[in-house]
């Protein structure tokens, strides 16, 4: 193996369960074949790329390139529409020339695994600082004894409202998925609607069924379980294929034009989001502020407290970077240094994976737009109750695309829910064997 990671046959050679949650057989082994980049020389300056989408993220970027001269960060802003920063960033693996860190969230870091891509940091000090992080999210990116990426933020969800419309309305802010449907049919007799399902959020789709007790991989020797089409999910595909046929609800994509439009006009009145939306709702329908408030997820059951996660990132560092050991601190500050983090917490990229560096009191700055509520704690309490134990799988990108072309044909054509889990089921399993990889359906 080289001494950047696991080659490809290593990584498609199977999975093993360890402590760590998913791993790739053999990730953790080393071997000095591949030899060692040199480095930087002492004195020697250098400039190190960093692809990345996140919002405000060229400040942070611009802290570090003033106080550290001998290594500059040249950032290169990506597009997160449809994937594309994916796309990519895989294209330029294999040419040969990626950059040398980039951003890259939780689910698809086994993605970039397959291609080879990324860099064992373990030898670069990962176990040093492996303790300034969130457990959970750290193990994200933990395969085998091998460490990938270094964690940056988390997105527990919760439910936004305009309590101005809830209120006037005289509609409860939900507790449970049943009383989320009676508060829609009470909104849609106002002529507004409560919310929109968007076909190709497959990651907002993940965490719902992340909510209901899913458990879409796992491993079993070294062989891949797939259980997408399991009862939790059966149960939010049927939830809101309920929704959809009431006409409850309406199906075109959020964070998109039309979906601003209605949000900033109440025609929408919620939305299911997660942390980093504050900035979103802020930036994309200023004329609401003081308006909307944060709930808790609505619940299966009344009194139960599952949450669940959408979206979250790291930084990563490209194998084939010359300079290792620089990248690595570099994704260490950007996420550990409080003025780093401040900086981040203002452009709005979710809720920090650093334990220390920053307060909840820091999250809130746009408390106003909230009415002033303290909704910081909303996200706080999500993120302490998320089920930790659920596990991506590789290829994420590919399935989130099955998701979002299979939930696209079924609202067309009048397809159900339940066929496009059975569709995208079979689509993954077969996506994964194709890739030289042992699975099996759960």
């Amino acid at each position: 193996m080289s001494a950047h990671g696991p080659d490809r046959r290593t990584v498609l050679g199977g999975a093993a369960a360890v402590a760590a949650g998913l791993a790739f057989a053999g990730c953790g082994d080393s071997d000095d074949s591949g030899g060692e980049p040199a480095g930087r020389k002492k004195g020697e300056k250098v400039t190190l790329t960093f692809w990345s989408w996140v919002p405000g993220i060229d400040k942070p970027v611009q802290l570090w390139n003033s106080k550290n001269p001998s290594v500059q960060i040249k950032l290169e802003k990506v597009s997160a529409v449809n994937g594309a920063q994916y796309a990519k960033m895989h294209a330029a693996i294999k040419a040969g020339n990626p950059p040398d860190l980039g951003q890259i969230e939780y689910p698809v870091v086994p993605s970039f695994l397959l291609d080879n891509g990324l860099l064992d940091l373990t030898k670069y000090g990962a176990a040093d600082v492996k303790g300034k992080f969130e457990g959970w999210q750290w193990q994200q990116s933990v395969f085998g004894k091998a460490v990938f990426a270094i964690p940056q933020a988390s997105g527990p969800m919760g439910l936004f409202v305009r309590q101005d419309l809830f209120d006037k309305w005289g509609v409860e802010t939900p507790q449970t998925w049943d009383e989320y449907e009676a508060a829609a049919k009470a909104i849609r007799k106002k002529g507004a609607w409560i919310e929109t399902f968007s076909a190709t959020n497959g990651n907002r789709f993940a965490g719902f069924a992340w909510q209901s007790g899913a458990r879409w991989f796992g491993v079993d020797g070294e062989t891949w379980t797939v259980t997408i089409d399991d009862e939790p999910t059966r149960r939010v595909a049927d939830y809101w294929e309920s929704l959809v046929e009431q006409k409850l609800i309406k199906t075109i994509p959020d964070r998109q034009n039309a979906w601003y439009k209605d949000v900033q006009t109440g025609d929408i009145a919620a939305w299911v989001g997660a942390s980093w939306g504050d900035a979103l709702l802020v930036g994309n329908a200023p004329k609401t502020a003081g308006k909307w408030r944060v709930a808790p997820l609505p619940q299966w059951k009344k009194g139960d407290n599952a949450a669940a996660n959408w979206g979250g990132s790291t930084t990563s560092v490209f194998r084939g970077t010359k300079y290792p050991k620089d990248a690595m601190a570099f994704a260490v500050w950007l996420n550990t240094d409080p003025e780093s983090i401040k900086l981040l917490i203002d452009g709005g990229y979710g809720w920090p994976s650093a334990r220390s560096g920053w307060t909840n009191a820091d999250m809130e700055g746009q408390r106003d737009f909230f009415g002033g509520q303290q909704y910081s704690e909303v996200f706080e309490a999500a993120g302490k109750a998320v089920d930790t134990s659920w596990q991506w799988g590789p290829a994420m990108d590919t399935l989130y695309q099955r998701l979002g072309d299979a939930f696209t044909e079924a609202l067309s054509s009048g397809g159900s829910f339940r066929s496009v889990l059975t569709k995208v089921q079979r689509q993954t399993v077969d996506d994964l064997r194709a890739k030289g990889l042992k699975v099996e359906t759960g």
